[in-house]
């Protein structure tokens, strides 16, 4: 029996089959791998894709920007902005653990300093007890923002933690540069009583307390933080607390083993004049070189006189002794707010808060201070907002008004450009200003505080010598 014709067999015997691309590419790799030729040069070329592919997808996933960002969390000004901006950490808030000390060393100085200048206080109304301002406030500051609802902390790098358990660093709030000046200076033979309140005494007992801590003890503090922004600070016990992250203003009253820049953060002073609310300009600035503050300093402030002698006299350049007051601090205002630069030079140690006044006041600091450190420098470039002078030859008379007078009007405004950007660096009361910067510093301290104490407990109890990273005490120097 004869079966119909199948349409499609006919038709495929009478036509030939259409060849795609895919199958000409199949032919001609099945005629050409025959050569042993092309198939040392196809897998060579395999190989070099297979490579190109791995090296690409490990590079973008792991770009170097996000090494930085995640390893020194808010590294730039940019970034903290945007952080600011939406809220939220992309990485994990460092965790801060804020100390109960007792009250002695918080709201105790702050009832002393009122009850020795004749104040009232009720010790059971802790908000009638108001911290009285001065230039090293940034221990107050620190412990009202960690003591904040964390409602109020967006953008904060980092968190307050109730479990210390959880924390990766210890904030210790003792108000060590109030205690100082708890006691007014009186004269000699005044008959006033003997004060009722002791700094050293307190300094003594805080070491103590802290001693007792578990915390304490296991890290030998140092994931602790402790402010000591006046110079004199904590002088009674710094040996006893120099492991810690000390938070200073500089070194000048420090040896290198009890603190550095490898360990420390150095924090601005408080600025004691209003800010500057006006735009760029030299218009209304008419003054060339102004300076309000005490003539007579000690050790490295020793220039202050000699700068006086040379600059009283000089054309457009107000120089004057003033001590710290309301009245000064109007004068200083006006003074900083009509000048094109303002002078700084080293006080009893080398910074002082007048660099800070300058800096929120857009006039162009001038700094003649040798041995001094400034503040958020990983982030902040101070040769753009500022004009260094060596010592020695800026005592030299007519020196350093040649310098300035040579300084062109655009060249004015690109410094204060430059200041109007990084000014809020130095405002304590701005949202994400001077508290967020310091703890940005802060955190970028925990992988060498990890370092430090991973490392100490290997040497099986040795004492180390220094509180920063030591040299290798078993090398041999050879020649």
């Amino acid at each position: 029996m004869r079966y119909p014709k199948n349409m499609n067999e006919e038709g495929a015997k009478g036509k030939k089959p259409k060849h795609t691309f895919l199958s000409r590419f199949q032919t001609l790799f099945s005629t050409m791998t025959r050569k042993p030729v092309f198939k040392r040069t196809l897998a060579i070329f395999f190989v070099i894709v297979a490579l190109y592919a791995l090296a690409n997808t490990f590079f973008q996933s792991y770009d170097s920007s996000a090494f930085d960002s995640a390893t020194f969390p808010f590294n730039t000004a940019t970034a903290s902005s945007i952080l600011l901006a939406a809220g939220k950490s992309t990485f994990p808030a460092v965790k801060v653990y804020l100390y109960d000390l007792p009250r002695r060393f918080t709201y105790g100085v702050i009832q002393h300093h009122s009850l020795a200048r004749g104040s009232r206080v009720d010790e059971n109304d802790l908000s009638s007890l108001k911290y009285p301002g001065h230039q090293h406030m940034a221990e107050w500051y620190l412990f009202s923002d960690l003591a904040r609802p964390d409602s109020e902390r967006a953008g904060s790098p980092v968190v307050r933690v109730l479990d210390p358990e959880e924390a990766d660093l210890f904030f210790v709030p003792f108000f060590s540069s109030l205690s100082l000046i708890v006691n007014p200076v009186r004269p000699p033979g005044s008959g006033s009583e003997k004060t009722a309140y002791v700094d050293e005494e307190n300094q003594e007992a805080l070491v103590e307390w802290l001693k007792r801590q578990e915390y304490w003890q296991r890290s030998k503090g140092r994931d602790h933080v402790i402010v000591a922004s006046d110079p004199n600070a904590m002088y009674r016990v710094i040996d006893r607390v120099k492991n810690s992250v000390l938070l200073v203003s500089d070194f000048g009253r420090l040896r290198p083993d009890q603190g550095s820049l490898v360990k420390d953060v150095i924090v601005p002073y408080s600025h004691r004049i209003k800010t500057y609310t006006g735009g760029v300009g030299i218009e209304k600035r008419n003054t060339l070189l102004f300076f309000m503050g005490n003539r007579y300093r000690k050790e490295g402030g020793k220039i202050r006189d000699t700068l006086f002698q040379i600059l009283e006299t000089e054309k457009d350049v107000i120089i004057k002794h003033g001590a710290q007051s309301r009245e000064s601090r109007r004068a200083a205002s006006q003074g900083m707010h009509t000048s094109k630069f303002c002078l700084h030079p080293a006080g009893d140690t080398p910074s002082a808060c007048r660099l800070f006044d300058a800096i929120v006041s857009l006039c162009v600091p001038v700094i003649v201070s040798d041995s001094i450190e400034l503040p958020f420098e990983d982030t902040i470039d101070y040769r753009k907002i500022a004009v260094f002078v060596e010592t020695a030859p800026a005592i030299q008379p007519g020196y350093l008004v040649s310098i300035l007078r040579g300084i062109t009007p655009d060249r004015i405004l690109e410094y204060q450009k430059e200041l109007k950007e990084v000014k809020r660096y130095f405002e304590y009361d701005e949202p994400d200003g001077t508290v967020n910067e310091i703890w940005r510093q802060v955190s970028k301290k925990i992988p060498l505080i990890k370092l430090m104490i991973n490392r100490e407990k290997r040497l099986f109890a040795k004492e180390a010598d220094c509180s920063c990273i030591c040299t290798n005490q078993t090398a041999s120097r050879t020649l």
